[in-house]
């Protein structure tokens, strides 16, 4: 199979495809590692008629059904997250009964899923208070505790807005972990990936605001399941996991490069909560049978090449990384269009579609070329007059 892509400069690349999906195959071996999916949201192109204006109208069947996809592979999800368009499409009261309907259908399925709690039903105004962020925190931990759900504290841009110091995070959060009924997950989320984070946890510093979070975990370890570090600093995902008390999992945060981290160095690993296992998940789910298995080299082999993959869905504006997510999601027919809640598939372009393509084709993250290919020259057809 053979098909023509678009070039920056203007030009067209003919691809001749491996087409060679990479799936497990007969019993599926238990991972060794907990590894999240960040599932996204299949919008409703029928019903949402105004998307940059109005609330969407969400497919819950396809949404539902992609999550089930996730479990038989045998992922634990992590739901109404960033991934999820969490205030870039899905504000709270989507978001709230997202939370519910996929917590309902995991317990129908026997499956596993950790729900995004942040404070976006509060804006980020002036004058917002640490009362009115830790009230909004709490409600939301309600629906998911409701539920019988464990929470993944997001950040908030209403706390980043109004703290004062490293003390006020540390008091907010503190308070929020005191309660908790279930251990939670901390997301420390980098501004790369939504710009009015900058300086969160109290310092623009890093190194600061590092030893801020490890003071939160080491007061609160027995409530904290595990950090996630969205930073794409490989030095900072590790510092942080060698200092962690026992017990607390580092969850790799870094979709650049996560293979290593996961794999670990002999001493120690990263656990996985990631956006890309979404869009490469037969793939993925190989890969760490290897790793279960005792097999690190296969591990590696299998996953390594997906980094090109990431490394592209994930270029800077990093935020856009959800449009090849669900551009994926479409091609390996998880849903019947390409279309994403807000508009958001207009913020990334052809040249851009066309390089996911490929990586993913080299990879082996077509689970059916045929499919993907008739998908993409009529993408490609509507979007910049390639007809090939």
């Amino acid at each position: 199979m053979k098909i023509s892509l678009p070039q920056i400069d203007g030009s067209l690349k003919t691809l001749t495809l491996k087409a060679t999906p990479l799936k497990p195959a007969g019993t599926r071996t238990p991972f060794n590692r907990t590894v999240y999916a960040h599932a996204h949201v299949v919008v409703d192109p029928f019903a949402t008629v105004d998307p940059w204006d109005r609330s969407p109208a969400i497919d819950w069947d396809a949404t539902l059904a992609f999550r089930e996809h996730l479990y038989g592979l045998g992922f634990k999800v992590s739901e109404a997250t960033d991934t999820a368009q969490r205030g870039m499409g899905l504000d709270w009261p989507e978001a709230s009964e997202l939370i519910r309907r996929s917590l309902r259908h995991a317990r129908s399925v026997g499956a596993d899923v950790v729900c995004g709690v942040g404070t976006d039903q509060l804006q980020a105004r002036p004058g917002v208070t640490l009362a009115q962020v830790e009230a909004a925190y709490r409600a939301q931990m309600e629906v998911v505790e409701a539920e019988g759900g464990r929470a993944i504290l997001m950040p908030s841009r209403a706390l980043a807005r109004c703290a004062a110091s490293a003390s006020d995070y540390l008091a907010v959060y503190g308070r929020i972990l005191r309660d908790a009924r279930q251990p939670v997950v901390i997301h420390w989320l980098g501004s790369m990936l939504d710009p009015r984070l900058e300086g969160y946890w109290g310092s623009k510093d890093i190194a600061v605001a590092q030893e801020t979070v490890l003071e939160l975990v080491e007061q609160h370890a027995g409530k904290i399941e595990g950090v996630k570090i969205s930073l794409m600093d490989s030095p900072l995902e590790a510092s942080v996991r060698s200092r962690l008390p026992p017990g607390v999992k580092m969850f790799a945060g870094d979709d650049f490069d996560y293979a290593e981290k996961i794999q670990g160095d002999g001493r120690s690993f990263s656990h996985g909560l990631l956006a890309i296992f979404g869009a490469i998940a037969p793939v993925a789910a190989l890969a760490f049978g290897k790793l279960a298995e005792g097999r690190p080299e296969e591990f590696r082999a299998i996953l390594d090449p997906t980094l090109a993959l990431a490394r592209e869905l994930f270029r800077a504006p990093t935020r856009h990384y959800k449009v090849g997510i669900v551009l994926l999601a479409w091609l390996n027919g998880h849903q019947r269009h390409f279309s994403m809640l807000g508009g958001l598939q207009g913020a990334r372009g052809a040249v851009h579609y066309a390089k996911v393509f490929e990586y993913a084709d080299a990879c082996g993250a077509l689970s059916d070329p045929e499919l993907a290919v008739d998908r993409m020259r009529k993408l490609l057809s509507v979007t910049c007059g390639v007809d090939a």
